[in-house]
């Protein structure tokens, strides 16, 4: 028989326990959904990547603890973007990471309430992405990475490497909305290095080869490769067929580098997705895209792989001492 003093305790427990039931529940912490869209998967990215999760890391973001990170990757083909942007709109994500112009484009059309953190973005505003760089005023902020000074530097640097340099290809995927204003910056110094450019588009694998067999037709004594995500996953092969021809190569990364291109000049691209993971922070906790300014590169690497260099026939000897890196 339930007495009634049983009945109160047994009461009296229910309403104790629904209140702190409702409290551990509030208390769980949330989950917050973080989605990748990377426009090409290398050895590079894979690196870039882990600098992100790094810094994510750092400042409290534990994947698999209170993160998720949903990858999407378009393999090098442009067109599949806008599709898995789509889809990570569709699964509302808490923030979107875009790493190149056309990735940014591309989730810019598919949403405009997800917060986007760019990455490696040469001119967000003249690209549409942003209002201003010290107030974007939508959804979208990050970093911008390549400026004109640095397209600026390339056949310079170039002509110190290869003094008697007069031709140069410069290498353009037809599909990065960034390379006309790159290609214009660059021959707008022709004049002043005494040196004659030409565009040549490639955007498969297939189209770098011919590329290289057009040089050789054209006589070019170099290749400016210029910044773009197919052309990093493609770096290591870029160098082969350079070193096969005897040509001396100017990338964007130190990472081309390592793969085996001769010099690059440009921003620490790692570095700048570790910087990335503080504007996550910064939105997770509550922060607007529209208020948080976009940073700026100001410090660029110059980086000589010798190695390439001495296989190429070349001392190096008046750009050595500018070099921040040399892979020997």
């Amino acid at each position: 028989m339930i007495t009634r003093r049983k009945l109160l305790l047994a009461l009296g427990t229910g309403v104790l326990a629904a209140p702190l039931a409702c409290f551990a529940q509030q208390q769980r912490p949330k989950v917050a959904r973080i989605g990748l869209l990377e426009t090409a998967f290398s050895s590079s990215s894979a690196k870039w990547r882990e600098a992100l999760i790094t810094g994510l890391r750092e400042l409290g973001h534990v994947e698999g603890k209170n993160i998720i990170i949903e990858y999407r990757g378009a393999e090098g083909k442009y067109e599949r973007l806008p599709g898995l942007a789509t889809e990570m709109a569709q699964m509302k994500v808490d923030v979107i990471v875009a790493d190149s112009p056309v990735a940014v484009q591309a989730a810019q059309r598919a949403t405009t309430t997800i917060p986007i953190v760019m990455v490696r973005t040469p001119d967000p505003v003249g690209s549409g992405f942003v209002a201003s760089l010290a107030r974007p005023g939508g959804n979208i902020t990050g970093l911008s990475n390549i400026n004109a000074e640095v397209m600026s530097k390339y056949l310079e640097l170039l002509r110190a490497a290869v003094p008697k340099l007069s031709h140069v290809t410069v290498l353009v995927n037809s599909a990065s909305p960034s390379h006309p204003g790159f290609l214009k910056r660059i021959q707008a110094t022709e004049k002043a290095n005494s040196v004659k450019t030409s565009p040549a588009q490639a955007s498969t694998a297939h189209q770098i080869e011919a590329v290289f067999g057009a040089m050789k037709q054209a006589r070019a004594g170099a290749l400016i490769v210029l910044p773009d995500p197919f052309f990093i996953a493609q770096a290591r092969r870029i160098a082969e067929l350079a070193a096969q021809r005897r040509l001396p190569t100017m990338f964007w990364t130190g990472d081309a580098v390592e793969a085996g291109g001769l010099m690059s000049y440009g921003q620490n691209i790692a570095e700048q997705y570790y910087r990335a993971a503080t504007y996550i922070d910064k939105i997770l906790k509550g922060a607007k895209p529209a208020d948080l300014p976009v940073e700026q590169a100001t410090k660029f690497e110059l980086v000589i792989n010798m190695k390439t260099a001495k296989a190429l026939g070349l001392t190096m000897q008046d750009l050595l001492f500018r070099a921040d890196k040399v892979i020997e």
